[in-house]
């Protein structure tokens, strides 16, 4: 269906909604689809936990292990040896094992037969050109792999140009744009792999902040607790999950492009057209009885948002590593997830939330393309815009506390910066002033009495004051 899935996938996730199967989809094309869709999997932060094999609860110890296997600490006790023991099996988990054949390849199309069409891509939202694969794995390698640069899974949206041919669109900083570019420089095409539909801990694996070579395809093995198990691909050298739904096999040009969009995008926008590499499909695998996996992508609430949301608590002891005085960060959905920031931290000296500011723009690549930078103090709930406004109006001085960048790399997708791909930067520091910061003696905060709270809460039901 063109746009109908789009709206009731809209309606659905905006009230936490269940996961949709469309069991009998009509493709862009008119024609009726025998592959129903998927839509919805991760509509709700709990079954994105459930999805990284644990619970929202749990989600920060998930961003620990990450933290333990961006930079491991050896053991200092016998105590302490034990409790590593856990990431030492995780690590064990990693290995991949390949078998000889998978169910992913029980149908296969190959050569002539190759037909894209029979994929029941979405056309989301009005005006845009052409069917969109946008839940597509794509798997890459460089030309010569190494330990610190094997293969890399990223999630980058694939127009539909004919029965064998698609553009696959990429940011220049992504790992599968980082392959192309080393395979172009050779004048050759990269191989790629682009699965749909697989384990939810396998998907999720390709839109996590992971440490530089930590392979994604290993990484969920970690979450699943167990060795991933993979299959060779039919044209192409490379492997793919075992337990996938759909794979596209094929070579991305080194030198052929095509105009990419306008397609809507997680800023509420249509993108601009712009020129990507084209795909050269070689092979079509699946299931005897396959599920396409979809989504769309537009202003918050959508998946990616709400990915963002749960991968916000996974990123919070990856930040803690590198500023220890970091209590909380939330980078909050209604802004794009990443264009905005409010940092929690436990002050201790002048011009300290200057200094997290400056560093987390420099050291933390999650934070290149944030704008505006909001510092308070830890008895701030950065999840609460009153509380953060109220840090704002009450902590800020315009002369004092304004940080700002300018011609600094920006989302090139950001419209409102001056030039595509530079723009600037805001910090806000909104935490209470310490000399020499300031020479004012500085206000005591409000608070209530606790044995007071106490004795109310006790009333509280015998006062019938609660609203209608």
């Amino acid at each position: 269906m063109v746009h109908e899935i789009t709206e009731i996938h809209r309606r659905v996730i905006r009230d936490s909604g269940p996961v949709l199967l469309f069991e009998r989809p009509i493709k862009a094309d008119g024609e009726p689809s025998s592959v129903p869709v998927v839509t919805n999997l991760f509509g709700t932060v709990e079954r994105i936990a459930w999805g990284l094999g644990t619970t929202p609860d749990r989600l920060e110890a998930l961003g620990e292990l990450m933290a333990e296997l961006r930079a491991p600490r050896p053991p200092h006790s016998a105590k302490e040896a034990w409790r590593k023991l856990p990431l030492a099996r995780a690590a064990l988990a990693t290995r991949p094992r390949t078998r000889s054949a998978a169910a992913v390849q029980e149908c296969m199309a190959i050569g002539d037969a190759v037909d894209l069409s029979i994929l029941p891509a979405q056309i989301c939202w009005p005006g845009e050109p052409a069917p969109l694969v946008t839940w597509p794995l794509v798997i890459t390698i460089p030309p010569e792999p190494s330990a610190a640069d094997q293969e890399n899974v990223g999630v980058y949206r694939m127009q539909v140009l004919g029965r064998d041919r698609a553009i696959v669109r990429w940011l220049t900083h992504r790992g599968g744009a980082r392959h192309h570019r080393q395979w172009k420089a050779l004048g050759r095409a990269m191989p790629v792999a682009v699965v749909i539909g697989a384990d939810p801990a396998t998907i999720l694996s390709a839109v996590m902040p992971l440490p530089e070579g930590v392979s994604e395809l290993r990484f969920a093995g970690i979450l699943r607790g167990e060795r991933p198990e993979l299959v060779n691909c039919r044209t192409v050298p490379l492997s793919v999950p075992a337990n996938a739904e759909i794979v596209v096999e094929g070579f991305v040009s080194a030198t052929e492009t095509a105009p990419e969009g306008p397609y809507g995008d997680h800023t509420g926008y249509y993108n601009a057209v712009e020129e990507f590499p084209v795909l050269r499909v070689t092979a079509i695998t699946m299931r005897s009885k396959p599920l396409y996996l979809s989504t769309f992508t537009g202003r918050a609430p959508d998946e990616p948002s709400r990915i963002g949301e749960a991968l916000n608590r996974v990123f919070v002891p990856l930040v803690r590593r590198q500023f220890p005085e970091v209590i909380d960060c939330f980078l909050p959905p209604e802004a794009s997830s990443y264009r905005i920031a409010i940092i929690a931290i436990r002050k201790s000296y002048p011009g300290q939330a200057r200094r997290v500011m400056l560093g987390l723009w420099s050291m933390l690549p999650q934070f290149t393309y944030t704008k505006l930078l909001i510092v308070v103090d830890d008895d701030v709930d950065i999840r609460d815009w009153r509380s953060v406004m109220w840090a704002v109006a009450t902590r800020t001085d315009s002369s004092r506390d304004l940080v700002t960048l300018s011609d600094t790399p920006i989302d090139y997708l950001d419209f409102a910066s001056p030039k595509a791909g530079l723009g600037g930067k805001l910090g806000i520091d909104a935490t209470t002033k310490i000399p020499p910061e300031t020479d004012r003696a500085w206000g005591v905060p409000l608070a209530m009495d606790a044995t007071v709270i106490a004795r109310v809460d006790a009333l509280w039901s015998r006062l019938h004051l609660e609203s209608a």
